[in-house]
């Protein structure tokens, strides 16, 4: 008989979907917050309780909904990897939507504000089953929940600029479904399957038999295609700035943090469950990957320096730090597949840290955001700027700090390689940029202004928003911790990835 806790990731997404849906329907927008948080708050302990059964035993399992057998119906798997990853995304979503919690509820009319959560926890539903997902159609379908949900967070914020930036982000969201939708028809039509283990055994003995070489190639290339530009892939970011730059604190830190990693992650799993990365490598996928990542690397940290809105700033940042993931896959590597997971952990605490803090120091210097006008705002709220600096110096990569390991683990996946001399420059070049950005800010944030521009800064400041923010502290401090634990205790995380893409 299956064990109990096989049934956890299953419970986790209906959960999710049934917090949306009654999210909908509670009268008051503040309850429906504090259920969100309760049911993000009980996927976190249900994942690591699967985290743990599946690496103690050193394995995977395949949980199979329907009553249809392979290689029909749809089916999730988990492994250490999944486990780790859904429990860190639903414990991120609690954090982001903390500590923007006084923004959200600014920012948001009080009519909309329960349908805002509604869209939170069908986009968390949306999460967890691309990382889970066994089944590449159902997939396609959480794509999609996930793309329209994603929209509904950005023009939250009900604005001329936001309404403009969604629909932006809905078309380039819709060209990469398109794409990757044709992709697997394509592979359909080749392999007759769905499910991806009877998928990957299809498209082995198509690869090696030497038949639709051209088909299969194109199928492969629509789909990476698909999930690149829906991924902010460099050179198909230019919606990113807009969308997350513009939306308000929660939405920016879920979007950057969580919602971009989710297409990552789906990618990922078919290049090894299904095309294997042997195959990738001898089609030359990985070398395209690879200099998108590295061009996004330097484009993206170019574009963070040319901005002084400071959550522009962030979500150029994002396009960097993406490029970084990119690299680490495109080496075609398991040590690089490695890199690239844990730099997802990193960053889905680093980003949503710098945006909610950026949120609260924008807050109490009256909701300006150039970083001229939040010149001393780190003295206005002192953990705000502590998180802001903290994250600002793992995204540079300075030791004890998460981002440290991740360039370390990426420079350590280039060195085996063909492209070691290319990937340690561009690490290099990165990290140089990436110092040119964030250290002005951080000079900005901690530098006392003038007694005449402080007081036309308090002008605008509300005695609400100067006001001790318990939530967002509380967020605050749970991130800085995890970036210190992912800086300093990084072998145990390690070894639970390594672990989990063997078992893939």
């Amino acid at each position: 008989m299956r064990p109990f806790v096989e049934n956890f990731p299953f419970f986790c997404i209906f959960l999710a979907i049934l917090a949306g849906v009654l999210s909908a329907v509670i009268p008051k927008g503040r309850i429906a917050y504090q259920m969100t948080l309760c049911v993000s708050g009980i996927i976190a302990v249900l994942s690591a309780l699967v985290l743990d059964y599946v690496f103690r035993n050193d394995l995977s399992f395949t949980y199979t909904m329907g009553r249809f057998i392979a290689p029909y119906g749809n089916a999730i798997k988990c492994g250490p990897l999944q486990a780790l990853l859904a429990m860190a995304f639903s414990a991120v979503v609690a954090m982001s939507l903390m500590g923007g919690r006084r923004d959200l509820f600014h920012d948001v009319l009080p009519e909309k504000q329960r349908f805002y959560f509604t869209m939170v926890n069908l986009l968390e539903a949306g999460l967890l089953s691309l990382v889970y997902t066994n089944d590449v159609f159902t997939g396609y379908v959480f794509i999609e929940i996930s793309t329209i949900t994603a929209c509904a967070l950005v023009m939250a914020k009900d604005t001329g600029t936001n309404l403009i930036a969604t629909i932006r982000y809905l078309f380039m969201s819709l060209l990469g479904s398109s794409l990757f939708l044709v992709g697997l028809t394509f592979l359909n039509s080749i392999t007759g399957y769905l499910l991806m283990p009877s998928l990957s055994e299809a498209v082995q003995k198509v690869a090696a038999s030497g038949e639709y070489q051209v088909p299969l190639t194109v199928a492969v290339g629509l789909i990476m295609a698909g999930l690149g530009i829906k991924s902010a892939m460099f050179p198909f970011h230019l919606w990113l700035p807009d969308a997350h730059g513009g939306a308000t604190t929660a939405s920016s830190a879920i979007l950057s943090g969580l919602v971009l990693k989710g297409y990552i992650v789906l990618m990922m799993t078919l290049m090894i469950r299904v095309f294997t990365l042997d195959l990738m490598v001898e089609m030359g996928v990985t070398n395209v990957i690879l200099i998108f990542g590295l061009l996004g690397m330097v484009f993206g940290s170019l574009g963070a320096i040319r901005e002084y809105h400071v959550k522009r700033m962030l979500a150029y940042s994002s396009v960097a730090q993406i490029g970084y993931i990119f690299m680490g896959l495109g080496l075609g590597t398991t040590a690089g597949v490695v890199a690239s997971c844990f730099h997802i952990l990193v960053h889905a605490c680093c980003k949503p840290l710098l945006f909610c803090c950026a949120g609260r120091l924008s807050a109490v210097s009256g909701h300006h955001r150039s970083l001229k006008n939040l010149r001393g705002s780190a003295y206005r709220d002192v953990g705000a700027g502590i998180g802001f600096t903290v994250g600002a110096l793992s995204m540079i990569g300075i030791p004890l700090f998460g981002g440290f390991v991740s360039k370390l683990y990426f420079a350590s996946a280039s060195l085996p390689t063909n492209q070691t001399a290319l990937t340690l420059f561009t690490i290099a070049l990165s990290t140089v940029l990436n110092a040119l950005y964030y250290v002005p800010a951080l000079l900005a944030i901690w530098l006392k202004p003038s007694a005449e521009d402080e007081a036309a800064v308090l002008a605008d400041a509300t005695p609400d928003q100067l006001s001790f923010d318990r939530s967002f502290t509380t967020a605050a401090t749970i991130l800085t911790l995890a970036i210190f634990v992912l800086g300093i205790f990084y072998h145990p995380i390690t070894s639970v990835i390594e672990a989990g893409v063997r078992l893939i």
